[in-house]
C-alpha cells in the first residue's frame, strides 16, 4: 500500500472496501468514521485526473458540511496517454471514458447525485462533436 510504504502506520489507516461507486464510497466512509467515533472536518480525495470534478460534486452533495480538497497525479494529457502500462485502456477507450465522465457531470447533477458543475459551452460542444464522432461507448443511455 502506498501510504504504508511512505511511513503511515497501518493502524492509522481505515479502509472502505465495499463501495461500487463514488457515492457509496462517501456514504460507507461516513459510516466507517461514525462507527469509530471520528468526525474530521476536512477530507482529501485522491482520484484519477478525469474524476476530480465528479468526486468533488458527489462529496459536496452527500456531505456538504465538510471541507474537501480533491487531487490527482499532476500529469499532462500527453503524459497521461503516454505513460500507461500495457494493460491500461487504449487511447480510444480513455477518450470514451472522458466523454462519459463529462456527460455524468451534467446528468448526475440533474438526477440529484451531485451538486451542479458549470460546463462551458465550448466544452459541451466538444463533447457533442466527440459523441458524433463515435466516442459514445461510456455514455449513460
Amino acid at each position: 500500500m502506498i501510504a504504508t510504504d511512505r511511513g503511515v502506520p497501518a493502524e492509522h489507516i481505515l479502509l472502505e472496501n465495499k463501495s461500487t461507486n463514488t457515492g457509496e464510497n462517501i456514504l460507507f466512509t461516513r459510516q466507517l468514521l461514525a462507527d469509530k467515533e471520528l468526525d474530521p472536518g476536512t477530507f482529501i480525495l485522491v482520484q484519477k485526473p478525469y474524476m476530480e470534478r465528479r468526486s468533488y460534486a458527489t462529496f459536496k452533495r452527500l456531505w456538504p458540511e465538510k471541507q474537501v480538497v480533491v487531487t490527482s497525479p499532476q500529469v499532462s494529457l500527453d503524459d497521461y496517454f503516454g505513460h500507461r502500462s500495457p494493460e491500461a485502456p487504449s487511447d480510444e477507450e480513455v477518450i470514451n471514458i472522458l466523454v462519459g465522465d463529462l456527460q455524468r457531470i451534467r446528468l448526475y447533477a440533474e438526477m440529484g447525485f451531485q451538486i451542479p458543475q458549470e460546463i462551458p459551452d465550448e466544452v459541451w460542444r466538444a463533447f457533442e462533436a466527440l459523441v458524433a464522432a463515435g466516442y459514445d461507448k461510456r455514455l449513460v443511455k
